[in-house]
């Protein structure tokens, strides 16, 4: 029987100890500095990915023969949500010429097509959702991880996507961020997945919810015509494997008497007691995971010459 009380104790205990990470995580943010609260990755992303596009929507525009203003905006409307034959061309050539994965180019020594893709996007429609997904999704891991931890994710998983097209999906001309997206989705994945003991029933139903999207996500691309699905696994994957590296994991380091005042009132009720009682460090942080961020790097590197190699560039 003691021993039944002893198992009950320390899994109530693991139970705590889990949703006070979740919620030190969730509310860490909060007791930065006001300017370090703002996501700058996620809008200075955003608004370089909307820009780039606006360029490259206004040289397809000129390249099809626009001439006015108005021109220029009736070819991009016309092409906003799908490509009109006539246009086809001479939009693959602009954004061929601007860096988007093509694996004779990537080949022949242009390896900055690994990168440049991710921030490349077709119409109206492709940029719009993608951008609409990555700012709701990108805010919130921006926040919960920080600025650095939250741009390696965003470019490893990018940058992996586009290997896997590169080696998966030779013949495809491919841009877009999707596949960092899926990256994130990954990432935060895990986070729930370590966290899944601070959600109801044991974190199941939002797991299943997240499988659910990504489900949809990846049918979608099985069914819409010209969708990279190979690009979407590879940050998928890349995403989960880095998430399991840096999501943030906290556990306690030393006792002190009491949290810092500016983050007493975001302490869960129930944990208080157990916070009184250490002090939480992220064990997944940069800081003290800088040897693994830089193998990561590394690995990425690596990568990519694996797949030139194994395509014959």
């Amino acid at each position: 029987m003691e021993n039944v009380y002893a198992a009950n104790e320390v899994a109530l205990l693991r139970q705590q100890r889990i949703r006070l990470s979740y919620r030190t995580a969730l509310n860490k943010y909060k007791a930065t500095h006001r300017l370090n609260r703002v996501p700058w990755v996620v809008w200075l992303i955003t608004l370089g990915t909307v820009a780039l596009w606006c360029f490259t929507a206004y040289q397809t525009a000129l390249a099809g023969g626009a001439h006015t203003l108005q021109e220029v905006l009736a070819n991009i409307t016309s092409n906003a949500i799908n490509i009109q034959p006539q246009d086809n061309d001479a939009l693959s050539n602009v954004l061929i010429t601007y860096g988007a994965k093509e694996n004779t180019l990537i080949q022949q020594g242009q390896y900055w097509r690994f990168v440049t893709p991710i921030f490349l996007h077709v119409n109206l429609i492709h940029v719009g959702l993608n951008m609409l997904n990555f700012v709701v999704l990108g805010i919130f891991i921006e926040r919960l991880v920080g600025h650095l931890r939250f741009l390696l994710l965003y470019l490893i998983t990018g940058i992996i996507s586009v290997i896997a097209s590169f080696y998966f999906a030779p013949q495809e001309i491919s841009v877009g961020a999707s596949g960092a997206i899926f990256g994130l989705v990954g990432a935060y994945s895990v986070f729930v997945l370590y966290h899944r003991q601070a959600f109801p029933r044991g974190g199941v139903p939002a797991l299943l919810w997240l499988v659910v999207i990504i489900g949809v996500n990846l049918g979608l691309g099985l069914l819409v015509p010209n969708v990279d699905n190979y690009a979407h696994l590879g940050g998928l994957i890349s995403g989960c494997v880095l998430g399991w590296e840096f999501m943030p994991f906290y556990v306690a380091v030393k006792a002190v008497q009491k949290p810092p005042v500016q983050q007493r009132e975001h302490i869960h009720q129930l944990a208080y007691p157990l916070y009184q009682a250490q002090t939480l460090e992220d064990t997944h942080s940069l800081a003290r995971r800088w040897p693994l961020a830089l193998l990561t790097v590394v690995g990425t590197l690596a990568l990519a010459i694996l797949a030139l190699h194994q395509t014959g560039g």
